[in-house]
């Protein structure tokens, strides 16, 4: 094989062009994402809450029983010291209660209170007008969703 067959590699190759952020798929998710949360911002400041809090609220909300918090850190995907200050201020605001297991004390569980319950209707709206504002269908939502999941998690395996 001659010079002038092999491929060049792209990594070390001088002459391969550089990726524009345009041309990257991790610019792609990142743009999405911060147009996401911006997207949400109106919606959770009438409600006081920030995108992380209102992602702990939403696993609450369909949690079955009081989760612990090593529970609800890998359902948010939320390092516990990043998920217990967000948990304390959440508390502070009357929104849930942490308490000790009975029967494992090294566990802490989190239960909504009646303020936190009954938030969740102020909320029901909110996905609808993220649906409407993508201007996607339900159908290429959740296309996308799962796409996006299966990246992570190829990604995380790598």
């Amino acid at each position: 094989m001659t010079d002038t067959a092999q491929t060049s590699d792209p990594q070390t190759d001088p002459k391969t062009p550089a990726l524009s952020p345009q041309d990257m798929v991790c610019f792609s998710l990142y743009s999405a994402v911060h147009a996401m949360t911006q997207a949400y911002r109106p919606h959770l400041e009438a409600l006081g809450l920030t995108y992380p809090q209102y992602l702990v609220m939403s696993a609450l909300w369909s949690a079955g029983e009081a989760p612990t918090v090593g529970m609800l850190s890998r359902q948010v995907q939320l390092e516990s010291s990043t998920l217990t200050p967000l948990l304390k201020r959440l508390e502070a605001m009357g929104l849930l209660t942490r308490r000790r297991d009975a029967e494992d004390e090294r566990q802490v569980r989190i239960a909504l209170t009646d303020a936190g319950q009954s938030m969740q209707g102020r909320t029901s709206h909110i996905a609808g007008c993220i649906a409407e504002q993508s201007g996607m269908s339900v159908d290429e939502l959740l296309a996308l969703r799962d796409q996006v999941s299966r990246l992570r998690d190829n990604l995380r395996k790598g």
